[in-house]
């Protein structure tokens, strides 16, 4: 079985270092990823990816990385099932291996 993504697009927000319950460092990131076809108004949508990432590409992306950079992301994806009052949610993450970061946002002057 294979169970592998990679994904180029743009950082929709800041990203931020949180500390996990079991002391392990990460942050979550969401990508934006124009589709490579109009829709029917003649108009280009995007995908927006949810990513987590974990440890060391964490932290390098959070101190390297803000809103509008062009990063690559390499990974995994993930689901999940969050039960509340019987009520079942289903989740579905990329798992972040690897963050390169492709280029900053040109500064406005």
């Amino acid at each position: 079985m294979l169970n592998q993504v990679v994904l180029v697009g743009r950082l929709v927000k800041d990203p931020e270092l949180v500390e996990s319950e079991n002391n392990k460092k990460m942050s979550r990131i969401t990508i934006a990823i124009p589709r490579s076809f109009k829709n029917m108004n003649g108009e280009y949508e995007s995908d927006f990816i949810n990513c987590v990432l974990w440890d060391s590409v964490a932290k390098s992306t959070v101190e390297y990385c803000k809103k509008g950079d062009i990063v690559g992301v390499k990974g995994r994806i993930q689901s999940r099932t969050v039960e509340i009052d019987d009520d079942k949610k289903y989740y579905v993450d990329v798992i972040a291996e690897r963050v390169t970061f492709l280029s900053n946002k040109k500064s406005e002057k």
